[in-house]
């Protein structure tokens, strides 16, 4: 079948962690008036999450991520001035590197209520972040086509947005504990393969027949057709610290779908493998983020990170132009050389205690880290947001 081209049009959303700027840790219950104040200059683009210690920015659709690029900084900016008048201040990191998840409370609205009754403990848990990206594509069934072969990449995006070493006041050894948290909830993980998008919505339907979910917006896959939007959306990413970081991993995710379409004109596409071997890249994405390699399936072997990422980038370099963000797709090397905020976070708490702070100190000078680089709008430009 030949389908239209897509829009490949793109979307962001991040989540935050408020922190207080005194003690650096989680803001338990930040003033109603901070939200409103936040609404107020961004509209429906902001919104409240699961804790009341997050916030979540959504940007609109976008043409490309160069347009993406000043709404992503200015939210940032917004949030963060917004907070200040508080003392607060957000972090884009996927965990806290020493709040506890016990002290935290969940917003008071129905559905994280519901929620919140449904899965107990485990969503009690759910002290972490993600950066879920959206692209446009409009046709159900080839939107559901795309999904089943972008599974094979999501592993490799992961490994490129890892920013959650700590859970708890501890360094867990891995790059993404937030996936360790996030796979206690149901339903998600990888997704399954279907047919059609008339397959998997009867899937859904049967759920919600059986009074499982109230529709698909609680299916949580690592990736996943909007239950809102004709979109596919990329849910598997750590929030990125930095912005020129979210956004070349967001151009990547745009470019692997156009290129995934690209061969199928072709009347080609890509091998599909099982969640059993996709899930040994994805724990080793979790695990080592880019340091110590993933499988390539059709070699049988484990392959330098770095080596798969140049041959990620010389696949997708035609669309990367095609949709003008090659600059994008070139700071993936600047990721693979410099680290990803994992790296950066790590290094901050050994680095303060060989400067002889306790491991109390240590951890808050990361936190002072964190809240500098989710700052910084990378060079991106702002846009005027109304008062």
């Amino acid at each position: 079948m030949v389908y239209a081209p897509p829009p490949f049009t793109v979307g962001i959303e991040e989540e935050y962690l408020l922190v207080d700027v005194e003690s650096r840790g989680l803001a338990k219950d930040p003033p109603a008036e901070l939200f409103e104040a936040c609404t107020a200059a961004m509209g429906d683009m902001v919104a409240h999450e699961f804790l009341r210690s997050q916030i979540e920015i959504n940007t609109p659709p976008s043409a490309s991520i160069t347009e993406v690029r000043p709404h992503l900084a200015e939210f940032r900016k917004c949030v963060a001035e917004v907070a200040g008048r508080f003392d607060l201040a957000p972090i884009a990191a996927s965990t806290h590197p020493f709040s506890r998840w016990s002290e935290q409370d969940h917003t008071d609205a129905e559905r994280y209520n519901i929620i919140a009754e449904d899965l107990q403990a485990v969503v009690r848990r759910l002290v972490i972040c993600g950066m879920h990206v959206h692209v446009g594509i409009g046709d159900d069934d080839l939107r559901i086509d795309l999904m089943n072969q972008v599974v094979y990449f999501l592993p490799h995006l992961l490994a490129l947005s890892t920013s959650s070493p700590f859970w708890q006041g501890r360094d867990t050894g891995l790059k993404s504990y937030r996936m360790s948290v996030w796979d206690e909830m149901p339903r998600t993980g990888l997704p399954h393969a279907f047919d059609s998008f008339t397959e998997f919505q009867r899937h859904v339907n049967v759920m919600v027949q059986a009074g499982l979910i109230e529709d698909g917006t609680k299916i949580w896959w690592d990736v996943r057709p909007s239950a809102r939007y004709p979109t596919l959306e990329m849910r598997i990413c750590d929030v990125c610290t930095r912005i020129d970081d979210a956004l070349a991993v967001a151009a990547l995710f745009q470019c692997t779908l156009r290129m995934l379409y690209r061969l199928r004109q072709g009347n080609q596409r890509w091998r599909q493998y099982s969640a059993m071997l996709v899930n040994e890249n994805r724990w080793r994405a979790q695990r080592y983020g880019i340091d110590d390699g993933l499988v390539d399936f059709g070699r049988g072997e484990i392959v330098p990170y770095g080596d798969l990422l140049e041959e990620i980038i010389e696949l997708v370099t035609e669309d990367a132009e095609a949709l003008g963000c090659m600059p994008e797709i070139e700071h993936l090397r600047v990721i693979r050389e410099n680290g990803t905020s994992a790296h950066r976070q790590v290094a901050r708490y050994q680095a303060a205690l060989a400067e002889g702070l306790d491991e109390r100190e240590a951890l808050q000078a990361v936190v002072d880290l964190l809240i500098a680089d989710t700052k910084d709008a990378g060079r991106g430009s702002a846009l005027p947001l109304e008062p």
